[in-house]
């Protein structure tokens, strides 16, 4: 169980090991006070074993512990896709329902909260997705710091490493992200080099998708992809969140110009 220590409310801070999630949550700490901001981390087992590392500098950081909670009955990615027989729809990731979203909506149930903290940072994209996401999710109260700051993601990394905490590997090895080793989201040019950086998660994938006869991209299953496909550059993930799927988020809000300029404003929708 959750629970706030010497109080009946928190802010909740959703801690995902990746750079934005960290320097979100310690806006909050400084600006809501330590006892007030609860960190919590979902676990999911093919993670980067560096996040153990990552997790414990930041709660040194922080002065406070970072709690850890997980699916009661899926390890990972894969263990959803054998069970449920699910990769990926118009629906979202089904992974990421059971393994983070079935277990927020716990926790949720669990606290009294006063906010949740989200990492999204500041560009066009993400302003537009935080307004969406307010309208569409008002009951859990979210708050945007690195908005409201005017950082992005570039800047959330200096300022990490300003502190001495080295960056998370999977950036370190060019992923934009710190998601789940084997992404379902992931297009032709992350599963490439996936297939490079750790091949016994992309023979694992591809495995599950020929159990369950469906595939994680869109026109082919993994053990037929070649070398050459997809793009070679960076990629542009979208950051597996607690709420993956907001209603419109491609679509510009109407404010959305005047909210970027004034973040400020997120607060009165």
């Amino acid at each position: 169980m959750c629970r706030k220590q010497g109080g009946d409310s928190v802010i909740i801070s959703w801690w995902s090991a990746g750079v934005t999630s960290a320097v979100a949550t310690k806006i909050a700490i400084d600006e809501h006070g330590i006892d007030n901001v609860l960190p919590i981390y979902f676990h999911i087992d093919s993670a980067h074993e560096d996040n153990v590392r990552f997790k414990k500098e930041c709660e040194e950081w922080y002065g406070k512990e970072i709690i850890t909670r997980k699916s009661h009955n899926r390890a990972d990615q894969f263990d959803v896709i054998l069970k449920d027989k699910y990769v990926n729809g118009p629906a979202g990731a089904r992974c990421t329902l059971v393994l983070k979203k079935h277990v927020r909506q716990k926790i949720e149930k669990e606290l009294s909260y006063t906010g949740q903290v989200f990492g999204f940072e500041y560009t066009k994209k993400e302003v537009n997705r935080a307004i969406r996401f307010k309208e569409q999710y008002p009951e859990a109260k979210p708050l945007f710091p690195l908005i409201e700051q005017k950082m992005t993601k570039p800047e959330s990394l200096y300022f990490l490493e300003k502190q001495g905490i080295k960056r998370p590997t999977m950036y370190t090895l060019g992923y934009g992200n710190n998601n789940c080793i084997g992404c379902v989201k992931g297009g032709m040019g992350y599963w490439n080099k996936i297939k490079v950086d750790f091949p016994s998660h992309f023979k694992r994938m591809a495995e599950a998708e020929r159990e369950v006869g469906r595939s994680c991209l869109k026109h082919k299953f993994l053990d037929e992809l070649s070398a050459e496909e997809g793009r070679k550059q960076k990629m542009i993930m979208a950051d597996c969140g607690n709420f993956c799927d907001i209603e419109f988020s491609k679509i510009d809000h109407p404010r959305l110009e005047e909210i970027y300029n004034e973040p400020v404003q997120l607060r009165l929708i």
